[in-house]
């Protein structure tokens, strides 16, 4: 939907979960001498200012980015996520790197990005964060549930692939596991990133059940919730991602990392997350 802005959110818990994961799978795919892609489906406008605009009114990052800014002792993959953070900053948090500004950090010469944003305000601020690399970046203004069935199977048959709806309207749930599917039957050893929110209603739990249901042989399931839901039942209490063709390394990294991880992010004694996978 066009009213989404991600800038409003930005760096909150849920990015950092998306991004932290995204950064996992991105080193890993860069260890093998051999070119890929990175595909973007709602990619937002790549790069956020958190001092002013939208970011500022709610300052969601408080609550994100900034705990980690201040955490002394990490774990060495969270550090180095981290350490990519602050190379957008310097001395205070003032930006916040969306995903395709960081995935473009682990980009070689011959690697490439395929964006897609729908929103034209979004989509402007994107091509502007990327005209130095216009050869490598192509954008397109774009819906990315239709737009990706020209990128897929990639030339170098290796690729990332996040989807990252706003899930604003419910449709957005059908969409991803349509589209997945799609893809699958398109390009199926593509490693595919979904994220989605915990909130109190059915559609995301029913979202994963069919994307598990789609019988990919490896996955990996990975949430963070930092508090109770509400009362009320309003809001999101956390986040997930379901992820199709997962580095091999990815489940013992997340178990090493996510208590501490967990316990930085809690708002309350509720906070949890859970990880299960499935490697054929």
């Amino acid at each position: 939907m066009l009213s989404y802005r991600h800038a409003f959110h930005a760096g909150n818990h849920a990015d950092v979960l998306k991004h932290y994961v995204l950064s996992l799978v991105l080193a890993y795919m860069k260890q093998k001498d051999k070119p890929f892609w990175y595909i973007d489906t709602h990619a937002g406008a790549g790069l956020y200012a958190l001092d002013s605009g939208y970011a500022a009114q709610n300052a969601e990052f408080d609550n994100g980015i900034a705990k980690l800014m201040t955490a002394t002792t990490l774990p060495s993959t969270l550090a180095d996520f981290v350490t990519q953070i602050k190379h957008y900053n310097h001395g205070s948090l003032s930006f916040y790197p969306g995903s395709p500004m960081l995935a473009h950090d682990f980009l070689r010469a011959d690697d490439k990005m395929r964006l897609f944003e729908l929103h034209p305000s979004d989509c402007k601020l994107l091509t502007a964060n990327f005209e130095s690399h216009a050869k490598q970046v192509r954008i397109a203004q774009q819906d990315g549930f239709a737009g990706i069935k020209a990128y897929l199977p990639p030339p170098p048959r290796r690729a990332v692939v996040l989807i990252d709806p706003p899930y604003e309207d419910k449709q957005d749930y059908a969409r991803v596991v349509s589209m997945l599917k799609d893809s699958l039957s398109r390009f199926a050893s593509g490693s595919y990133l979904i994220w989605y929110p915990l909130l109190q209603r059915p559609e995301p739990a029913q979202m994963v059940g069919q994307l598990m249901a789609l019988g990919a042989p490896n996955w990996l399931h990975v949430t963070l919730s930092i508090q109770a839901p509400s009362a009320e039942g309003f809001g999101m209490h956390g986040s997930g991602l379901f992820i199709v063709n997962p580095p091999w390394t990815l489940a013992q990294e997340l178990d090493a990392s996510l208590p501490a991880l967990t316990k930085l992010l809690a708002l309350d004694d509720s906070a949890h997350f859970s990880l299960s996978h499935e490697i054929a």
